[in-house]
């Protein structure tokens, strides 16, 4: 097979990595990546391939990849590649308390170990990060986010501890508030659809209260139907939800995709409804 990049006449040496990985497709693209880091056979080390699976149990959008990136730092490396931002979840171990939760942005990611003399079995989350600019040199995503977890066992056979399976909670609702592109559609019908991730994610009972101010419409999640509020009908086998819009604000909105964001100080589920993003008929 014949590749976009040639190599130079003067040899391999001058080829950059990310260049010989061009084997004429495109990369597996996505809006977001999470890699869950760790060796699931080591107690509280497990915590980033055990969110992994949490995670794909409560459903994602479809814009979102997840990979167990167990403790393969190389091959979490290569899966960056074609993402456009990227969160990797990893176990800490610095002596503080158990559960510890260190978010790391991007900006201070800058200054990372050197790779010379690196054993591919000492491959940490940072060492990854290294290497990954190294071999994709200008298509390495710029947006990365890491979020550590203090351990607090690390033996072989163990289960998670208490303390680091509820920050592993904490982080997957951070997750999906901080970095899930969520949306939710306004069909020609004049119903409001949510996916049945989102549904299951922020309304459980599948019951919400309304809060319609200027553009914004706030969901709000109600424990039970006997409590008021609006039901959240089911409209396909998988779970997708539908509510009328008209019940919600009072007034019809443009067919389209909006954006939607989880706002903790008020316990809702926001919906922009300024614009919609597209007139695409999408499920979301």
């Amino acid at each position: 097979m014949t590749t976009k990049a040639a190599v130079p006449k003067s040899g391999w040496a001058e080829t950059a990595p990310h260049h010989l990985l061009d084997d004429g497709q495109p990369p597996l693209s996505c809006r977001t990546l999470v890699i869950g880091c760790g060796n699931l056979l080591r107690g509280d080390d497990a915590v980033g391939g055990n969110l992994i699976r949490l995670l794909w149990s409560r459903g994602i959008p479809d814009d979102l990849r997840m990979v167990d990136g167990g403790t393969a730092g190389m091959d979490v490396a290569f899966q960056m590649r074609g993402a456009g931002r990227v969160v990797i979840v990893d176990a800490a171990c610095t002596g503080a308390e158990p559960g510890t939760i260190y978010r790391v942005p991007g900006a201070e990611l800058e200054d990372l170990p050197d790779l010379t003399g690196l054993h591919t079995h000492s491959f940490r989350w940072d060492h990854a990060i290294a290497f990954a600019r190294w071999l994709l040199g200008p298509e390495v995503p710029t947006d990365i986010t890491v979020f550590l977890i203090e351990a607090a066992n690390l033996e072989a056979g163990a289960d998670l501890s208490e303390p680091v399976s509820r920050a592993m909670y904490q982080v997957a609702d951070m997750l999906a508030r901080d970095f899930f592109d969520d949306r939710v559609e306004v069909a020609d019908d004049g119903y409001l659809r949510l996916s049945a991730s989102l549904s299951d994610r922020y309304f459980p009972a599948s019951v919400c209260g309304s809060i319609h101010v200027g553009s914004q419409l706030s969901l709000v999640p109600i424990q039970s139907q006997a409590n008021g509020g609006f039901l959240l009908k089911q409209r396909t086998p998988n779970g997708d939800r539908c509510v009328l819009v008209r019940e919600l604000t009072g007034e019809d909105l443009p067919p389209g995709v909006y954006p939607v964001r989880w706002n903790d100080e008020s316990g809702a589920l926001v919906v922009d409804l300024s614009a919609p993003l597209s007139s695409d008929r999408q499920a979301s």
